[in-house]
């Protein structure tokens, strides 16, 4: 039996747009032309999916949440009120002659941002183009997101810097003093089964399961 999709009389979907089942799009909230948003996500009032801005499944968007053009959002991410996504690192009005407004549609200079599965963002977050959010990650309210951010990477200020890894219910597991992750082998045990392993510069989640007797790693923080 499928979910019903519930949308607001108040809210404006244009044609075009795909909503998956049991989704519910909320007072005020205006999804443009060619939208695709997954199962069992919620839209929340008054806020803006740009054309073309596509969600995954079990995705929250929080009141007046501002997606451009450019924006994909993974399965199970979190975006809390008044988030904006930008997409254009030299935004201009006008012509250089100032002899009339520009297409405010995407373009050659529409850079794309992605985040990826799992990820937080809070209240009042700004992001810039072009910028991928790692899986997991958790970025604190306020902030301004100028760079990549790694998987489970913790992220807070202006602009935001490390400061930390979570694990995969948001739980902080390990603090950064100079914005850099732990070293290459390192294994960082969580309040999961499992823990986050470092490789190449990358943070990944592992299942304890998956671990051999005594695997610790070359430089384990444990």
């Amino acid at each position: 039996m499928t979910s019903p999709i519930r949308i607001h009389a108040t809210a404006i979907v244009e044609p075009g747009v795909e909503i998956g089942e049991g989704t519910a799009v909320w007072d005020g909230a205006h999804l443009r032309a060619g939208v695709r948003v997954g199962r069992h996500c919620i839209i929340g009032e008054k806020a803006y999916l740009g054309p073309g801005v596509v969600l995954g499944d079990l995705v929250k968007v929080n009141a007046c949440a501002y997606l451009c053009t450019g924006v994909t959002i993974e399965d199970g991410c979190m975006i809390a009120a008044h988030t904006v996504f930008t997409n254009d690192l030299t935004p201009r009005a006008t012509d250089p002659e100032l002899r009339g407004l520009l297409d405010s549609g995407p373009g050659p200079r529409t850079l794309r941002t992605v985040v990826h599965r799992g990820a937080s963002i809070g209240a009042n977050v700004t992001i810039g183009p072009g910028i991928e959010l790692g899986t997991f990650c958790m970025v604190g309210m306020g902030s301004v997101v100028t760079r990549d951010i790694p998987a489970f990477g913790l992220v807070v200020g202006n602009p935001a810097r490390l400061v930390g890894l979570v694990d995969r219910s948001g739980e902080k597991v390990w603090s950064s003093a100079d914005g850099k992750l732990p070293a290459d082998g390192s294994i960082i045990p969580c309040n999961e089964d499992g823990c986050l392993v470092v490789t190449a510069g990358r943070v990944r989640w592992q299942p304890a399961q998956e671990r051999g007797p005594g695997d610790r790693g070359p430089r384990g923080i444990e």
